[in-house]
């Protein structure tokens, strides 16, 4: 059995006081003689049992729409805040009908269904093993298959997520935690995308770029956002001088998706481009920044797409130099954080469930309880704001609801609350010393070939600057443990 002196886990309530402030509830911080291994309640065991077990409570709050409301007309699903795009694409997207998804036409004016590939076939699985038929119950059994479906999705992720830092599995239950997660797990099919990109981290943090390439391929065979990772991927590399492991990466992720779309975009091109032509046309919508202006201006906005491009492409430059520039090479947890939610902030379209994309990245580049928790509770108040908005719409009822003027300002919390947490991000890369997850001397546990690699490329003063030893590492950030080496800390 190894030694308390031996155990390496990093214990969030010796280092964050909300973190202990929170751990009185379950009899206080771990004391100095408590077991390192914690016998079968290991940390990852416990994360994912705690994830589980918030899912559920997810489910549980969509009760009231699995009892009728989804049925029982449009405002009342919104009022209890239990709505969710499954049931009703069942029907909607031919799923009832035993239509082909990308292969058989639908009726109405969405023509094929409009997600990519690999959700179609995560959708259809789960049609496979629901009764056929239409009505209400078919709905809620298909509804209840997906459920048990993603979740399978967020246990891979909470295990994924407790085993990217080797000495830092406690961090996952930031995400095991997460209010938003559970409230927003199954109002779609995300958690498929966000599952195989929290094991494509994974493997890269493992050193395989290979299978951490396949992974990043196929979820955006799921959803698009996953490729962006890519571009953190190719900026660290390009500083580490490693640039062989991206290109195995890129390669590998490239094959993924050309594998997985190509049948369909062969024999029902049509279908399968219906997911990108309807992504580029698809006009302002909820929780973005551009329906604010749009609401305040009376202005529909067409141009949207340009000015969300050319505004995203100009965050992404930003994160460019900042990686290059930076006295430290960043984290990939923290670039890809931003990244994503650059792409998040400037969309034309925030759907409640897109808060699962971030959170997992948030837990490894941020994780410190209270930035999370801030922004954990602007995203449940957005979730509130828009089903309340939708109810005020849908209703005609004027004292039912949250007006215009009121989802306006739910927004600005939202994108407030988002761009708090990337304010932190960019002041740990800027200072270093700030990062919890470098406090030990550590470099970057997610970074696999990059962890402790020596720069290759740096721009600005920091290219001529020498690397800093353990010890100088350590002493800067009041380190109670050093490693002793030359370059930088290998974490």
């Amino acid at each position: 059995m190894r030694s308390v002196r031996e155990d390496r886990t990093v214990r969030p309530t010796e280092q964050d006081p909300v973190a202990a402030a929170g751990s009185e509830l379950i009899g206080g911080p771990a004391g100095r003689r408590a077991r390192p291994g914690g016998g079968w309640w290991t940390p990852v065991r416990v994360v994912v049992l705690v994830a589980l077990g918030m899912f559920a409570l997810g489910m549980v709050q969509k009760l009231p729409c699995y009892d009728g409301a989804w049925f029982q007309g449009a405002s009342s699903q919104y009022t209890h805040a239990c709505y969710s795009d499954i049931p009703h694409l069942y029907n909607a997207r031919g799923f009832a009908a035993d239509l082909v998804p990308y292969f058989d036409r639908l009726p109405g004016d969405m023509e094929y269904l409009e997600y990519p590939v690999l959700t179609g076939l995560f959708m259809e699985v789960a049609s496979w093993i629901t009764p056929y038929g239409g009505g209400s119950a078919a709905q809620q059994y298909y509804w209840l298959a997906n459920a048990g479906m993603l979740m399978v999705c967020a246990a891979v992720i909470a295990v994924c997520v407790a085993r990217t830092h080797r000495h830092r599995p406690w961090d996952a239950l930031l995400l095991a935690l997460a209010p938003a997660f559970a409230l927003t797990a199954t109002i779609n099919w995300d958690l498929l995308a966000v599952a195989l990109t929290a094991a494509a981290v994974l493997m890269w943090s493992r050193s395989r770029p290979l299978a951490a390439g396949v992974l990043i391929g196929l979820a955006t065979a799921a959803k698009l956002y996953p490729v962006l990772l890519l571009g953190p991927l190719f900026l660290l590399c390009l500083r580490a001088g490693r640039l062989r492991a991206f290109g195995t990466a890129l390669g590998g992720a490239a094959a993924a998706w050309f594998l997985v779309n190509m049948p369909v975009m062969a024999l029902a091109p049509e279908g399968w481009k219906k997911f990108y032509t309807f992504s580029q046309e698809r006009p302002v919508d909820f929780g973005s920044i551009w329906l604010v202006i749009s609401q305040r201006t009376g202005d529909p906005l067409e141009g949207a797409n340009a000015w969300a491009t050319a505004l995203t492409l100009l965050c992404f430059a930003g994160i460019a130099l900042l990686t290059l520039y930076a006295p430290r090479r960043p984290r990939l947890a923290q670039l890809a954080f931003l990244v994503v939610a650059v792409f998040i902030l400037l969309n034309k379209v925030y759907s409640p469930q897109y808060v699962l994309w971030l959170v997992p990245l948030a837990a490894l580049a941020r994780p410190r309880w209270r930035d999370f928790l801030v922004w954990q509770a602007c995203e449940v108040l957005y979730f509130l704001g828009i089903w309340m908005y939708l109810a005020y719409t849908s209703s005609g009822d004027d004292q039912k609801g949250l007006p215009a003027e009121g989802y306006q300002l739910v927004i600005l919390v939202h994108l407030l609350g988002t761009l708090y947490l990337c304010a932190v991000v960019v002041r740990d890369i800027l200072f270093p010393e700030r990062d919890p997850v470098r406090r030990d001397g550590s470099d970057d546990p997610s970074g696999g070939v990059l962890d402790g690699a020596p720069d290759s490329l740096a721009l600005g003063r920091h290219a001529r600057a020498r690397a800093p030893l353990y010890s100088e590492v350590a002493a800067s950030s009041g380190a109670a443990r050093v490693r002793w080496g030359s370059g930088l800390p290998q974490g």
